[in-house]
């Protein structure tokens, strides 16, 4: 049982000791990018934004330490504080790990260490919240799922291939996952044992406590079917996808106050201001002290299909005060019907508005959110994740938003701008309306929820995030669940609805 006192000190160790040669490249698995930034950048960011880890250690493979010095300067990630060289084995990563962390120490100071694979990028809060917890009474920690496969024991005869010669029990059957977590002083002295022993070979730490401590228990943590390992070239492609399905929530202000503060002086551009979610956050923002200018078709004249109305539309803002700081686009139509049976003119008006226009408010908007470190904020639809029957246009151009987003979240991080994208459910708003007609009351998220959660997006660091926004989460009561299971679980439910933002 851990002592009465204060929490001992927490790291996370980021093991990126990898070269990628599986997934078939020249560099480090770890560098490659999905979802707009690196791999490892995603799962830093993860430690960076747990409240229970104090301090992240990367240890990366020889000769690519500065790529990630790098990445983490770009990315202001302040948890880090040093990237080393790994070694030529797992064991020999963890060792240095290992002496990195017991610099310094005096005698009888204890730590606290998570070590996860730099390639696992899908890393819930929730499991390193129950690492953290579970290191208060366990000095070894590990994260495991269920086997869904039966798993076989093979032996090979020669030429004649493997056979099988036993096919273990499946229902205590665990699929080991990272982060596994120590207190310091039981892995450093399972490694200690294990120096003495000529035949020591081990593929994670958790086996080299077993092995070396095996009085010491090694508790189990539930892990997540989605923290998935970057190691074969599908998982990339995977990884990617489940990307754009996960379910990020935008950090809210702590009061009122707080929306002032941080909106005062600032200048806000709304393309499709004039109704719906658009006038919803240009109220909002104003109301908080912002100079906004919201813009619509039938209340300014500005059409977002026509270049020249946009460039003018932000060349007035930035005339008027100075600066912009948030271009904001949610102007958008929503045509219903079979593509065979659509007419050009209506297939032009969606392309134009729906993909055209957002790509030209980004490249207008550029220069002028790269003076301020702004954001550009689209939307997108629920339908983004699979095209449905007579919404070909709608739903493809709105896929097309995330994609978009991601791209410019990579492509402007170094001019300072943020790129975000709002996902939100099924939402009551004029042009739905216009689609489908009255729907039964209750069913459909205000576009004040919608706003409101646009504007904490606006105000927040996050770059490259689909934010979903949605009334329930269909999964909350199903406590192991992790986030990226209940994403696709409210996709899933949207989708069965006719989840059309």
């Amino acid at each position: 049982m851990q002592p009465n006192g204060p929490s001992p000190h927490t790291t996370a160790v980021v093991l990126a000791g990898g070269t990628g040669q599986r997934v078939g490249l020249s560099i480090p698995k770890q560098l490659i990018k999905v979802a707009g930034k690196a791999v490892i950048e995603h799962t830093l960011a993860i430690f960076e934004e747990a409240g229970d880890i104090d301090e992240v250690i990367v240890l990366m493979a020889p000769g690519y330490a500065q790529d990630v010095e790098r990445i983490v300067a770009k990315s202001g990630l302040t948890k880090v504080s040093r990237v080393l060289e790994g070694g030529a084995t797992r064991n020999e990563t963890t060792q240095r790990a290992i002496a990195a962390l017991s610099e310094g120490l005096v005698e009888g100071e204890e730590r606290h260490v998570l070590f996860h694979d730099a390639v696992r990028p899908l890393l819930s809060q929730r499991v390193i919240t129950d690492c953290v917890r579970a290191l208060e009474r366990y000095q070894a920690v590990d994260v495991a799922i269920p086997s869904a496969d039966t798993i076989i024991v093979t032996r090979t005869h020669g030429e004649d291939g493997e056979f099988i010669t036993d096919v273990p029990d499946r229902s205590r059957l665990r699929r080991g996952q990272t982060p596994q977590a120590f207190r310091l002083s039981t892995i450093r002295r399972a490694y200690e044992i294990a120096a003495d022993d000529p035949n020591f070979q081990a593929t994670d730490d958790c086996s080299v406590v077993l092995k070396y401590l095996p009085d010491v228990p090694i508790h189990v943590v539930p892990g997540d079917e989605f923290n998935m390992k970057v190691t074969q070239p599908v998982d990339v492609f995977l990884t990617d996808k489940l990307f754009q399905l996960a379910s990020t929530a935008a950090p809210a202000q702590s009061d009122e106050a707080a929306y002032r503060e941080r909106l005062a002086g600032k200048t806000v551009v709304v393309f499709g201001g004039s109704y719906g979610i658009g006038k919803d956050i240009s109220d909002l923002a104003a109301g908080y002290g912002a100079t906004v200018y919201p813009l619509g078709r039938s209340t300014t004249g500005t059409h977002v299909e026509n270049p020249e109305d946009v460039a003018a539309a932000l060349a007035k803002a930035h005339a008027d005060t100075g600066r912009i700081d948030y271009v904001v686009n949610t102007a958008g139509v929503l045509r219903i019907g079979k593509l065979a049976e659509t007419d050009d003119a209506t297939i032009e008006e969606a392309l134009k508005v729906n993909y055209l226009a957002p790509v030209r408010i980004a490249r207008a908007a550029h220069r002028y959110l790269a003076e301020t470190s702004g954001q550009l904020l689209l939307y997108t639809s629920s339908s983004y994740t699979r095209g449905r029957a007579e919404y070909s246009l709608y739903s493809s151009t709105k896929a097309a938003m995330v994609n978009l987003t991601q791209a410019l979240a990579d492509e402007w991080a170094a001019d300072g701008i943020r790129v975000n994208c709002v996902n939100p459910e099924r939402t009551a708003t004029p042009m739905r309306t216009k689609a489908f007609g009255q729907e039964p009351a209750g069913t459909l998220l205000s576009s004040e929820a919608v706003a409101r959660t646009s504007l904490d997006v606006l105000l927040s660091t996050m770059t490259g995030h689909v934010i979903d926004v949605r009334q329930q989460d269909p999964t909350a009561d199903a406590s192991q669940a992790g986030s990226f299971e209940r994403a696709l679980a409210a996709a899933l439910s949207s989708e069965a609805a006719g989840g059309v933002a």
